[in-house]
Parts: structure tokens; sequence; C-alpha cells
């Protein structure tokens, strides 16, 4: 029931007490809402067990340990939803809040602080992490001296700049006076165990100080809910996924193009996933059996071998195929082959990091075996070897259109190198190897950083070139479900209009029903003058300007290192050709477009 329908009839409240209760609520947020939920809730519960209401502490006497997390691809905010499990089954107060969510001169405040972050790109936060990265090297910062902190790291060390985020955030924080009283840890990307084991120690380093200030204050534990309000787990997971059937893999680009899209149908009957646009699902593949057999040839390795891969044992042949990563390098890898086999040309690069940086850059795993053979033990080469992890793909459908289906856009990753052809692990499965009606194994991923705005009223200008596309073909699915009146503009770019319009008949056909309010192409090579996205914005920039001012919420999805930076640049350009702020003004204009969650993106 709403409040404004309470009456003293309808509730145990007295009119005046409505009033009063009518009054508060308006002024607060919906974290503070939420907040307040979970205050009242554990007080009922504490009086209806006879515990002590009256004399409750304030909030303030008992500081519980803040858990903060910034998340591009959700694994953070898994790893920082399990430490406080883990610390509420302690008995410990805590505060588990998306750095998006949390105020940075809030910091000042705490007293037990746990940061849980990820590294993208070259060495970037995430985009829920920015203010407050950010925030950390202003003048603004407060002096957190007697604040104790322990930070966790997420990264992929095939990465330059792995855990960045995590290592930078520690640093800040020392210097404004936190101290670290767990050793912080930068995990890759087969990273759960380690992530269990971190999460112990630091509680055991927390919870002596965090007891004795709850029993000083009287005992009592309020577990504070902080952002937005989650959806129903599935019980299919990263760890549990579901086996689900491929539908339908089709090209959607010309015989003549530079590129290899499909668009990929795939089934979830039978699971309980469910999804929101803006979400990625995750997709686990098998590595290609003929060079699985030549890795096995080139190390005399038998394929009956017995291997035991975390705590599972099968035939090593299996185990490659299934289980370990063979695509993608990583210089830990390259070290603990170069131990096995005593190489000299690896274990020279082990000592230099830029040296073998350049060494795995054109190389996958196969390259590095095939280029340095040697008779190993089974169990060596899986030891050398990190677990497959799955591949994320931005979701290309809505539920509410296509049910118990869910849609991709892949683009095929392929280039020659040393004379041989080369695919992406999970692309080259998808397009080369499997077969319609084939099980994958697939899992959601929620991304609450890339979301329709919860008014169908308002407007939004979606920037998606290439397979960027795929998220706003779900948004437009969406907003053609619910007949939202919001206007809606797409930007979308590729070589070729002939050759390479992705979805041009489902873009062309919203156009013409009114969904799409305007379409904006660029199709970069056929011209003698390459044309992009962000040339297109900047040439509709007096629109662009006005759309924002009108409340429109902005959208990137695509290649983070050059596109994503590319039109940002264009739309400090749009802001300071239509308001003449100065450069500084206008990236300001962008930071509270993105705090007010209007400017979002999910690049890669």
């Amino acid at each position: 029931m709403l409040l404004g329908q309470l009456n003293a009839a309808a509730s145990p409240l007295s009119q005046d007490q409505v009033q009063k209760l009518q009054g508060l609520v308006a002024e607060l947020n919906p974290i503070q809402q939420a907040w307040v939920s979970g205050y009242l809730a554990a007080n009922a519960n504490s009086a209806a067990l006879g515990g002590p209401v009256a004399n409750a502490p304030a909030a303030s006497d008992a500081a519980p340990l803040t858990i903060l997390y910034g998340s591009q691809t959700g694994n953070a905010k898994g790893v920082a939803t399990k430490l406080k499990e883990q610390a509420e089954s302690r008995g410990l107060a805590v505060k588990l809040v998306s750095m998006s969510d949390y105020k940075p001169t809030a910091l000042k405040k705490e007293k037990f602080l746990t940061i849980v972050v990820s590294t993208y790109g070259e060495g970037e936060p995430p985009e829920d992490a920015e203010t407050l990265y950010e925030f950390l090297t202003t003048k603004k910062a407060p002096k957190l001296d007697g604040v104790k902190v322990a930070v966790l790291g997420l990264g992929d060390s095939s990465y330059e700049f792995f855990c960045q985020t995590a290592k930078d955030f520690e640093e800040r924080l020392n210097k404004l006076g936190a101290e670290t009283i767990f050793q912080r840890a930068d995990l890759d990307v087969d990273y759960d165990d380690e992530a269990a084991t971190w999460i112990t120690g630091a509680l055991n380093a927390f919870e002596p100080d965090i007891k004795a200030q709850q029993d000083a204050a009287g005992g009592q534990v309020v577990s504070m809910p902080f952002g937005a309000p989650t959806t129903a787990a599935s019980q299919y997971t990263k760890q549990n996924p579901f086996e689900a059937e491929l539908l339908t893999v089709q090209k959607i680009t010309g015989r003549d193009s530079t590129k290899d899209v499909r668009h990929v149908e795939i089934s979830l009957e039978g699971s309980d996933i469910t999804y929101t646009p803006g979400d990625s699902l995750g997709v686990y593949f098998l590595n290609d059996d003929v060079l699985v057999d030549e890795v096995l040839e080139l190390t005399q390795i038998a394929a009956t071998s017995i291997v035991k891969v975390g705590d599972e044992e099968l035939n090593v042949r299996d185990a490659l195929i299934e289980k370990l990563e063979l695509t993608q390098s990583y210089p830990g890898f390259v070290e603990k082959y170069a131990t096995a086999t005593g190489s000299p040309e690896l274990l020279k690069l082990v000592e230099d990091k830029a040296a073998m940086r350049a060494y795995i850059e054109p190389r996958q795993i196969y390259d590095v075996i095939r280029q340095n053979p040697a008779k190993l033990d089974a169990q060596t080469l899986v030891d050398c070897l990190r677990k497959l992890q799955a591949r994320l793909y931005s979701i290309a459908s809505s539920q509410s259109e296509v049910e118990d289906e869910v849609h991709l856009t892949l683009g095929l990753v392929q280039f020659d190198s040393f004379d041989s052809e080369h695919l992406g692990g999970c692309s080259g499965y998808l397009t080369r190897r499997a077969e319609e009606g084939c099980k994958v194994k697939v899992f959601s991923e929620h991304n609450d950083n890339f979301r329709l705005p919860t008014n169908d009223e308002t407007p939004i200008i979606m920037v998606g070139p290439g397979t960027g596309i795929a998220p706003f073909r779900a948004f437009l699915q969406e907003r053609d479900s619910r007949e939202a009146q919001g206007k809606n503009w797409l930007f979308f770019g590729n070589p070729h209009f002939t050759q390479d319009f992705l979805y041009q008949v489902e873009i062309q056909g919203y156009l013409k029903s009114g969904l799409l309010s305007k379409v904006d192409v660029a199709f970069s090579r056929d011209q003698a003058e390459k044309v992009y996205v962000q040339d297109k914005l900047r040439s509709n920039s007096k629109d662009v300007f006005a759309w924002l001012e009108a409340g429109a919420h902005l959208y990137i999805c695509g290649d983070a290192n050059r596109m994503a930076k590319d039109v940002h640049n264009a739309l400090v350009d749009i802001i300071k050709e239509n308001t003449g702020k100065s450069n500084e003004d206008a990236e300001q204009y962008l930071k509270d477009l993105r705090s007010a969650n209007r400017y979002q993106k999910d690049v890669y």
C-alpha cells in the first residue's frame, strides 16, 4: 500500500502519525528509504523477541563494516556480496553499497572500509567507480586517520595494467591516512578460491575491532541495505551454468564484408534465467579438438592420461577441450611453461615485462606451445594453464519480446599470424564448430550500470557502432513492448551500407512505426572521407544538446579504446559549442549526467 493511501482506519497509525511519516518519506531518497525500512524491521524483530527497543543504540555508536564495490561486469559485485554474507554470518554490522550510489563526502564518517573493485581497459576504473576514484585525488578528500581498510582487486593478467584500479585506491586511501589492516590481493580471472581465502583473512582482521564497538554499543546489529533492490537470483550461475539449446547462428554481414557478424539465438526453456535489457550473457565454449590433439602431440602427452582440474579428475584431452584456456595468452602461462620446459628464450622473457607483453600480443597459447615444443607430464601442462572463462556478450533481445530465448550479436574474432588462421575461443566455437541444436552452457550477468530509464516518457540517445548495436536492439524491443512514449534516437556505424548494416530491416521498421524518432548512420568507407558515429554526433550538435537538456539518457556501447573515447570527446565539444563552457566545465556536465545515471557505457 502506498503512503498516500494510508488513513487511520486502514492502519495502526494515528492520522497525525501518518502525516508525520508521509512528511519524512517525502524527504528521503530511495537509498535512505531502504535503510529506514531495514532499521524499522530490525527494531520490530527485536521488540517481538523482547529485546531492548527504547534504548537501542544510535547508528553512530557502532560503525559498520562498509563494503564499497566498483564493478564493470558484475564480478566485483558478486565478491562483495559474498563478503557481506560472510560478515553477517559472524554477527557483524555491514553496509554494502555500489560506488555509484555512495556519496564521497561520507568517507569521513567511516571507520572500517573494504574496497572490492575491478579494472578494465588501460588500467581504468569501472564506470560506477569513476566519481569516487577521482574524488580521492582532490582537495575535498577528507583525512582518514584512524580508518582501517582492506582492498581486493579483480582483473585480467593478460592486460598490462593488471588490477591497477585496486592499487590506486589503496595508495590514495593510505595517503589520506587510512591504515591497511589486511594485505591487498590482486586476483586474475580465475579468482573464486583466492577471493574466498581473502574474505576469510580480511574478516579475521576486522572482526575484533568491529565486535568490540558493537559490544560497547549494546550488541545490536542492523545491516543496512543500500543500492537498487536485487532481482530474484537464478539457480544457474557462472559456477553452475544452464545447458541451453543453440537454436540459430545466422550471418548478418554481406559476403563481401570485411567482418563476420552472426545473429545467435539460444533457448532458455527449462531454466529460471531472467534478464533485463542491458544485461550480458556468459557463454562457455569448447576448444578446437584438432588443435588440442596438436598440443598433446607437441608435448608428447597421451590423450588418456588422467589429470586433476580443481576437484575434478578426467582425461587430459577432455580437460583441454572443456576446462582450460588455450586461446588468450597471459604472462602467467608463459612463466609457468618456461619453468616447466626450461626454455631459455621463454625464461629470458620472464625477466622483461615489456618484452613479455610484446611476445604474447600476437600469440595464442597454441602458438607458444607450437614454437616451444617439449615433452611434459600431463598434470604439469594442466597446472601451467588457467581455467577456461566464459565470454560475456551484451544481450540483443528483450525477454518481453522473445520470452524463453536470448539473442546475441557476435563478431567472429579472426586473424592470420605465423602462417595460420587464428580464431577467438568462443566466437570461433559458435560460428565455426558448434551446430544448431547442440547444448551450450550459459548464465545471465546483470548490469545495473546500463539500464533504460524507469520513466517511459524519458527520451534516450543510443550510440552503438558495429556489434555495439546489440543492447540497443534489446532497448528498442523493450520500449516497443511497453509502448513507451519517450523519443528514441539511434546512432549506428560500420564500414559499408550494403555489407554491414546490422538489423537494417528491423531498424527501418522501427523508424517507420515511429518507435525510433531519429536514426543517424555512419558508413565509414562509403565515401572518400571516413565518417564515424562521433562525426554524426557533431553534425547534430544542436539537437543532441537539446535532447540532453530535455532530460535524455545517453548510452554508448562498443569499443572502449577508440570509439568510446572519440564519442566522449565529441560530446565535450557539443557541450562547449552550445553553452560556451570551458573544457573542464563541459567534462563536469558529463560527470553530472553520469552521477544521475543519464550517461552510461557498456564498452569492451
